[in-house]
């Protein structure tokens, strides 16, 4: 089996779109919640809270009509996140890239959803006034590998991975396997979203969102006992993906090296998820590394701060490691973005594991005593020295992914 580095990383995250400016918000304990403006037009709408993706700038040179002509918002900072990461990765603009080596695995929970309404009022009005010939392109689920793959123009295989909020980990998932097997040598690999009315709907429906409107710095407060919900934002985040020997010869500087993925389903329920699933997939990834649980030396969760999804995940992962394990919850900083989050927080597990400082979860006060017991990381960041970690993402549908990956030496 080959293995498989990271050479490069791209980001837009509602934190910030590099790690200096990221890793200072995190020492900071400053979230990115705030009440967004639109929400309030919805009548019957709880939740107005929002985590929207930091300021970023386009190149008109590069990202023009003819180029964006198929993009809505979430392949356009997919494939932003892309560019930054191939420059990263030293690769911007080498030719090798469209040899049909290098290919993409990446997801969204959707396309952009205002060109799905297009079609619904299509539906509704029985006329196909506003649909042209870019609007199915805008809104397929597909649209952020393949926009990624066109501009750049990439020859290897396109996988799509639009599984909610296990859309950016199993693209990088299935892009490692990709390498790992020979067949690519590397992968721009990941996901993204965009925030829009309907997806905070899906879950605020469920009663699943936060509605601490007047207060947006205290929520979410994944595993407290006083939590009331998650707390949607948007992003992209792309990992190059490289095979080691090719990477080392190319002289490219190697980030961390992934070494374990898993992914499973529940197979029960696609709303209520299932802890002994849920621990499977993390041992499914240990297992891919060969790595016993002892090794991991921290797990960031998926801790998206609702109910069900906190107390399953914490017993999950108590049942693989055992009491011992420091976890904390990145989501308590930059909210949910579905299928940006296992791109976004695999990144800034790696930084942090770099840097041998974890951050603490938010808003963690009182520990849920439904939860299972764990090290939670609270109050303040911990100094952690170790060669493992694992991040784990859990998706509508019952779909589970855990990813582990080695600090480079």
């Amino acid at each position: 089996m080959r293995r498989v580095v990271v050479t490069g990383v791209g980001a837009l995250s509602p934190l910030g779109n590099d790690w200096p400016t990221v890793f200072a918000r995190l020492k900071a304990k400053q979230n990115a919640i705030q009440v967004a403006e639109v929400l309030q037009q919805y009548e019957g709408m709880g939740t107005r809270l929002a985590a929207l993706a930091a300021p970023f700038t386009l190149d008109e040179k590069v990202y023009n009509r003819k180029t964006m002509r198929g993009m809505g918002r979430v392949a356009m900072m997919a494939t932003r996140a892309s560019e930054i990461a191939l420059r990263d990765a030293g690769l911007f603009g080498d030719p090798w890239i469209k040899t049909g080596q290098m290919g993409v695995s990446y997801g969204s929970s959707s396309g952009s959803p205002e060109f799905i309404a297009d079609f619904g009022r299509m539906l509704l009005n029985k006329t196909t006034d506003g649909i042209t010939a870019t609007t199915y392109i805008k809104m397929m689920s597909h649209t952020a590998p393949v926009n990624v793959g066109v501009f750049f123009g990439l020859t290897g295989r396109i996988i799509t991975t639009s599984s909610a909020c296990t859309s950016g980990s199993q693209g990088i998932g299935y892009g490692y396997e990709a390498i790992r097997h020979g067949a690519q040598t590397a992968m721009l690999a990941g996901g993204a979203e965009e925030f829009d009315a309907t997806q905070v709907a899906v879950f605020d429906t469920l009663f699943a969102t936060s509605t601490t409107n007047d207060a947006p710095r205290k929520t979410p407060r994944p595993f407290d006992a006083n939590r009331d919900g998650l707390v949607l934002g948007e992003g992209a985040g792309t990992l190059v993906l490289e095979e080691l020997e090719h990477a080392k010869a190319r002289g490219a500087k190697i980030l961390a090296e992934l070494v374990g993925f898993g992914t499973n389903s529940d197979g029960t329920h696609v709303t209520n998820p299932n802890s002994s699933t849920m621990a499977n997939a993390m041992r499914l990834a240990l297992a891919d590394a060969k790595l016993p649980p002892e090794a991991i030396g921290y797990v960031n969760a998926h801790g998206t701060a609702t109910a069900q999804g906190d107390v399953a995940e914490s017993h999950a992962t108590q049942s693989v490691f055992g009491e011992r394990m420091p976890i904390s919850s990145l989501k308590s900083y930059m909210g949910h973005t579905l299928g940006a989050c296992g791109a976004l927080e695999a990144w800034m597990t790696i930084e942090m594991q770099r840097e041998k400082w974890m951050a603490p979860t938010l808003n963690l006060e009182t520990i849920d005593p439904k939860c299972g017991v764990l090290d939670y990381i609270r109050g303040d960041h911990r100094v952690i020295d170790t060669e493992f970690v694992m991040t784990n993402n859990f998706a509508f549908g019952g779909i589970n992914t855990s990813l582990i990956f080695r600090r480079w030496p």
